[in-house]
């Protein structure tokens, strides 16, 4: 479960307000998805939730751990996928995925296993043991999402995870998101893409300068819509006079 509770940050001294009095419960056993243009504040409030960046005011809880207070028990709860995958080049993707276990104390015949059937299911498997600078974006992209994966973490917070994907691999992350959400674990991912997150979504919000629009379940968004309206034309309905 995340907990969100009156979160708020400014930047530029108080004359920017990235996220504003935002409230938000993600409950075990549900993929939330969490949109709006860009600059709305969603990657802003995805660091706070993950510790990233401190609040201005409010609170943020990982499985009842304040990530301010608990930081380190409140991190070992999530696994977590930032928007840009450019990190620890110089590795090879092995050296980066036994970094990351030992980051989260995977004992060695667990993580072995883990490693080999993330591996196979993202097809990189072949490619694990060259060096990071020499994938595409969507291996990159995949190397982070099996790194954030080793721990077997209770709670998914994914920041705009598909982008660079193929469609076989992005169809495998789908997937695994359902199976994470059906086994009681809690998954939260930011998107632009929304016909992905209408077909796969429990529940989502819709944030606009850095203040919540929109929260509910996919029953409660259909009671927006109108005859034949998408979830497109109800987020561009309530973003645009925001």
């Amino acid at each position: 479960m995340i907990e969100v509770s009156g979160v708020s940050k400014s930047y530029s001294r108080g004359a920017v307000k990235a996220v504003d009095q935002v409230d938000l419960t993600i409950q075990d056993g549900e993929i939330f998805g969490f949109l709006g243009p860009n600059g709305a504040g969603k990657t802003t409030l995805i660091k706070m939730i993950t510790g990233i960046l401190n609040p201005d005011t409010g609170t943020i809880k990982i499985n009842g751990r304040d990530i301010q207070k608990e930081p380190v028990e409140a991190k070992l709860q999530l696994g977590f996928v930032p928007d840009d995958p450019n990190m620890f080049a110089r590795l090879t993707g092995i050296e980066y995925l036994n970094f990351m276990a030992d980051m989260y104390h995977v004992p060695k015949e667990v993580r072995l296993t883990r490693m080999q059937t993330l591996l196979e299911r993202f097809d990189m498997d072949k490619a694990v043991r060259d060096s990071i600078q020499s994938y595409s974006h969507g291996m990159k992209q995949k190397i982070i999402v099996i790194g954030a994966l080793l721990h077997n973490p209770p709670v998914w917070i994914l920041d705009e995870p598909m982008t660079g994907l193929d469609p076989r691999s992005s169809f495998v992350l789908k997937e695994m998101m359902r199976e994470q959400a059906d086994a009681g674990k809690t998954v939260f991912f930011s998107t632009h893409v929304l016909e992905v997150a209408e077909k796969i979504c429990d529940r989502l919000a819709i944030i606009n300068k850095g203040k919540v629009i929109f929260s509910g379940t996919m029953e409660e968004v259909q009671t927006h819509l109108r005859k034949n309206q998408s979830l497109e034309n109800l987020f561009l309905e309530l973003t645009k006079n925001e």
